[in-house]
């Protein structure tokens, strides 16, 4: 019976998914101005905090089983949020590497390609950490690690600067509120 309930919230999590990255990619974004503008900037200190896992040790031992799993689940709820943001702002990156890659200047086309690359990688390791918060959210002792996401986030931060210089060294493109 477990199994059976096991698989078939699989089957659903896998579905929502696959509809995601299939509505994502359909997100048809133009213009150059406008893509900067709609990038949020995420506060890393606060995601950190959600994605520690000394944090939820300490939630562990602290609160009441029941008290535990209610603020487990909100505490998921917040870094869904924060892993959705951060796709959506690697998706608008990767159409900002695009339209950089035609530079004449090869750092610049070089800097483009790089965060493209780094843009992808953040996808698909939200993509995974969805995954794993959809399972921490049936099973709230299930461990979830954001770390990847985090650490792309801060690494995925570094290249859009980049770029941003290069481009335009009076503004250049922040995707995050902190260090």
């Amino acid at each position: 019976m477990t199994l059976a309930v096991f698989l078939v919230i699989a089957a659903l999590l896998s579905l929502v998914v696959i509809l995601r990255v299939a509505v994502s990619r359909n997100l048809q974004i133009s213009g150059d101005s406008r893509l900067a503008t709609q990038i949020q900037p995420i506060d890393l200190d606060a995601f950190r905090n959600l994605a520690d896992p000394d944090e939820d040790d300490y939630l562990r031992r602290r609160l009441a089983s029941a008290d535990y799993r209610h603020v487990q689940r909100l505490r998921l709820k917040a870094m869904a949020a924060y892993i959705q943001i951060a796709s959506q702002n690697a998706v608008l990156l990767v159409h900002l590497g695009q339209l950089a890659l035609d530079s004449s200047n090869a750092e610049t086309a070089a800097a483009a390609r790089d965060l493209i690359n780094d843009a992808l990688l953040l996808r698909r390791n939200a993509t995974f950490a969805m995954f794993k918060i959809y399972i921490a959210w049936v099973w709230p002792n299930a461990d979830v690690t954001a770390g990847k996401v985090l650490d792309g986030y801060q690494h995925l931060n570094g290249s859009a600067m980049l770029l941003g210089r290069l481009q335009n060294p009076t503004a250049p493109v922040r995707i995050a509120s902190s260090w």
